[in-house]
């Protein structure tokens, strides 16, 4: 049995801050969340976190395992051979789950490199945050996903995405990810910031192709996430019934309307374009790139602001590995939050119980309650006063097991 002292514990079911309580773990599981006096000590291993401010672990629900930052990636830099970007992937969720992140949601990579680094984890072979994969995202043919340029190439071990066309191609995508163990099937509803020769806004997929999709995974029980940054794209996925929308750049009042009347979840990723935007020329990315990340910025932030005000839910992800958003840093996100909208509580609500629910793991994950894993991390600072204390985690608990040390 473990005691965790903790003299400052957000509660995310309430938005509130306990104070000076104890959680008591016995093997990966809380048993109970009790007042620090009064609290029998005797026979348990005393971890004391002293002033440190204390959350269940984080939730990022949208990253990519091999890309780490680098000013091209993902977009124009030559594709790496599937044992080096595995590699990678596997030193990225360390960085990930020494941050504070004890869950992911894994939004594509080559190969289903993430299948294997979640079994990988699972198995205990490495360390690293609970992952939620999405194996290779559905694209139309030269689509978000779709992104090399040599006709020659047809494995789709190239690249990160499925290349199909038509609602049966698109059916096929969803079985072909399922077969090869995904957990969620993920689609590129429009262009992207980060694909050379897509506008950023158009709409790639017809409402029946995306449709196709969502009820395809439906029938299998799965959810299914959206890139969408177009406005008509981010509306034709809300109608055919998709779970989350991904950065949602380009929102507008009506889709705001119909997130609202879906229950959709929105991953907004302010830190994907703001990096490029302003760190994007200082690492190399292409003009092209930089130019689109202004396009989407700005809108962005506003219909951020608008979500929040229509009570739409809203989970934490960051689109990790994109230029100068970098594993284990990317709780820069939490302080973009707060910039455009958001109040601390709100922000790491997001990073807790929302994007719990949107993980469909409530039931184990999200928060800090008897019965539920021990998945605890703690920052230096106070968030509540501070919000860039959430870039300062000193201590990480993943399912009783402690990773690092307060």
């Amino acid at each position: 049995m473990k005691a965790i002292k903790c003299s400052k514990l957000f509660d995310s079911m309430t938005g509130t801050v306990l104070e000076n309580v104890v959680i008591f773990v016995e093997g990966e599981t809380i048993t109970a969340v009790t007042p620090a006096a009064g609290a029998k000590l005797e026979g348990c291993e005393v971890i004391d976190l002293g002033e440190r401010f204390v959350t269940p672990g984080l939730c990022d629900c949208h990253m990519h395992l091999a890309s780490n930052g680098e000013g091209s990636s993902m977009g124009t830099a030559p594709y790496e051979k599937l044992g080096t970007a595995t590699l990678k992937a596997a030193n990225n969720v360390k960085a990930d789950l020494m941050a504070g992140f004890t869950s992911v949601r894994s939004c594509g990579d080559q190969g289903f490199l993430d299948v294997a680094i979640r079994n990988a984890i699972d198995r205990g072979d490495l360390p690293g945050p609970r992952l939620m994969v999405c194996g290779s995202p559905i694209s139309s043919t030269g689509g978000h996903a779709d992104s090399h340029y040599n006709p020659y190439i047809h494995d789709g071990v190239v690249m990160s995405g499925f290349a199909a066309d038509g609602p049966a191609e698109m059916m096929k995508g969803v079985r072909y990810n399922i077969k090869y163990g995904v957990d969620f099937i993920k689609f590129m509803g429009t262009g992207g910031v980060m694909s050379l020769g897509t506008t950023v806004g158009a709409q790639q997929m017809s409402l029946e192709e995306m449709k196709a999709i969502c009820d395809t995974a439906k029938m299998y029980g799965m959810t299914t996430a959206v890139h969408a940054h177009g406005t008509s794209g981010i509306k034709d996925a809300i109608r055919a019934g998709v779970t989350s929308v991904e950065h949602g750049m380009l929102m507008d009042e009506e889709g705001i309307g119909l997130m609202k009347e879906h229950g959709t979840t929105l991953v907004p990723t302010l830190i994907a374009a703001e990096r490029i935007v302003e760190k994007g020329k200082e690492i190399g990315s292409p003009d092209w790139m930089i130019e689109k990340a202004r396009q989407v910025f700005l809108q962005a932030t506003k219909g951020f602001k608008r979500c929040i005000e229509e009570n739409i839910p809203i989970a934490f992800g960051t689109d990790s590995g994109t230029p100068f958003n970098f594993h284990g840093k990317q709780t820069y996100e939490f302080e973009l939050m707060c910039r455009y909208g958001m109040t601390p509580a709100q922000a790491i609500i997001a990073a807790t119980k929302t994007a719990s629910e949107l993980m469909q793991k409530q039931e184990s994950i999200g928060s800090i309650e008897p019965g539920k894993l021990a998945d605890i991390v703690a920052f230096d600072g106070n968030p509540m006063e501070d919000i860039t204390a959430m870039t300062r985690c000193s201590f990480v608990m993943k399912g009783g097991k402690v990773y690092k040390e307060a």
